[in-house]
């Protein structure tokens, strides 16, 4: 098996500028990406920004429902008891973590929305006052 030789590009290249070059594109991506979810200033409807805790706590309530249930029903005399009595306190424990945090997560997003119409609002009344 013979080696296929290599192009001049590859051999007249050192490390560090290949190193460089990498670097520069990735942290020019991670700037623009950043840049456009932090400064875009399009409103957003409630749906749009409330969505993922909703879901969250429609999900753990579901989950906390169904260990409710599955805990009730080992109370009955079923054939397979020890499983309802192993997995019902499961279900109630992760439905309600879920609810929880889904509930945690909805003054969170509202500090955020906070703290943004502050910083735009000092943006222009910083642009208003040095641009003169």
């Amino acid at each position: 098996m013979e080696i296929p030789p290599k192009s001049p590009d590859e051999s007249e290249k050192s490390p560090q500028s290949k190193e460089l070059l990498t670097s520069n594109t990735a942290s020019t991506l991670c700037i623009s990406s950043r840049s456009e979810s932090v400064w875009t200033s399009a409103s957003r409807s409630k749906w749009d920004i409330y969505h993922k805790p909703v879901i969250v706590i429609s999900v753990g309530a579901a989950v906390f429902l169904l260990g409710i249930v599955i805990t009730s029903l080992s109370c009955f005399q079923i054939k397979n008891k020890e499983v309802f009595k192993m997995c019902g306190p499961a279900f109630l424990s992760l439905g309600l973590m879920l609810l929880v945090c889904g509930l945690v997560w909805i003054p969170i997003i509202r500090k955020k929305q906070k703290q943004r119409q502050k910083s735009q609002f000092l943006q222009t009344l910083k642009s208003f006052f040095f641009n003169r």
